[in-house]
């Protein structure tokens, strides 16, 4: 495992990582998660991500018991949380749900802090932009946590190129904590954010990147070509908004085509995939995901193919790919 700064920043983190969403919780209980933080660990795995809103808290919850039961010198790993989509999902939502305000993520981070037991909280994420509050509003509250010491580092999730920009711009002229960090989905049919958009950033401000969603919710492991299987991600209630994507005729019949390139390296399909994403320099941590232990230990078997991606295995990869990528 390798270790990468986030930008000009000096805090590093290896360069596959360990994320929450979807399985803490759902499928994940706090022995589950104890076992594979721990195996993450042991292969080099530092960083460990979650968001107040995945599981509506409970996925925190999960983190934080492992992380009490696991004992490691608090110098040893780094955990992230996210704030904006809140707890709230009925009743009273005001300030509550769908803000980054002054108010609500002044709350959100003493929350997160008790579901997870921890005093501080290494990297907090605005989760989306809020276009009901001002940017110098929102950048104020979080240089203000990072003042409190309840979090070391901000950045952003899935912000646009302008909005990022807008509030370094404010930070610097105010001589407040910069956000330093996005965290943008990509994987090989969906790129252009990070690879187009993003650009200017990464030397204008020095931007890092913690990336999401390697393996495209499952399309780039190969379980959809012929449907969404019963036991699948697809398959729950709850991603049925997936279903369109993970079932794309196009897309599939490229992941064919990309499993021959991975047999050929010896590896598979969803290593090919996380290393590919890992390959980018510009990516701080590839966030995995992971139900069970050898599905963790198989994703983290892909830091041994990034050297196997030569600027030929590159060529052949973009040649599938980047035609549907968006």
């Amino acid at each position: 495992m390798q270790y990468r700064r986030i930008g000009r920043s000096g805090l590093q983190l290896s360069e596959l990582s360990l994320g929450s969403w979807v399985t803490y919780h759902n499928q994940v209980d706090s022995a589950a998660a104890r076992e594979m933080m721990a195996a993450a660990f042991d292969a080099g795995v530092n960083f460990f991500d979650n968001a107040e809103v995945y599981a509506l808290g409970r996925s925190e919850v999960v983190m934080g018991e492992a992380l009490k039961a696991l004992k490691w010198p608090r110098l040893n790993y780094v955990v992230s949380t996210k704030f904006f989509w809140g707890l709230e999902r009925e009743g009273q939502t005001v300030n509550r749900k769908d803000t980054l305000n002054r108010k609500y993520l002044t709350q959100a981070i003493d929350g997160s802090l008790k579901r997870m037991g921890l005093d501080f909280i290494d990297l907090v994420y605005c989760h989306r932009p809020d276009p009901h509050t001002p940017i110098e509003e929102t950048v104020w509250a979080m240089s203000d946590m990072i003042n409190r010491g309840k979090a070391l580092y901000w950045g952003t999730s899935e912000w646009s190129a302008d909005e990022i920009r807008a509030a370094w711009n404010i930070a610097e002229r105010h001589h407040l904590h910069k956000p330093i960090v996005e965290q943008p989905q990509y994987h090989l049919f969906h790129r252009k954010r990070v690879e187009q958009e993003y650009k200017r950033l990464y030397e204008d401000i020095g931007l890092g990147l913690t990336t999401w969603s390697p393996l495209a919710s499952g399309l780039l492991t190969g379980k959809y070509r012929n449907g969404v299987p019963p036991d699948s991600r697809g398959a729950r209630q709850d991603m049925s908004f997936l279903v369109k994507g993970l079932t794309d005729a196009a897309r599939n019949a490229a992941v064919n085509q990309l499993e021959l390139i991975a047999t050929e390296l010896g590896c598979s399909l969803s290593q090919l995939a996380i290393a590919w994403a890992a390959h980018n320099p510009r990516v701080s941590s590839v966030i995995t995901g992971a139900s069970n232990l050898s599905q963790l230990q198989s994703n983290l078997d892909a830091v041994k193919v990034i050297a196997q991606l030569t600027p030929e295995v590159m060529v052949r990869i973009e040649q599938i790919s980047s035609p549907l990528a968006s």
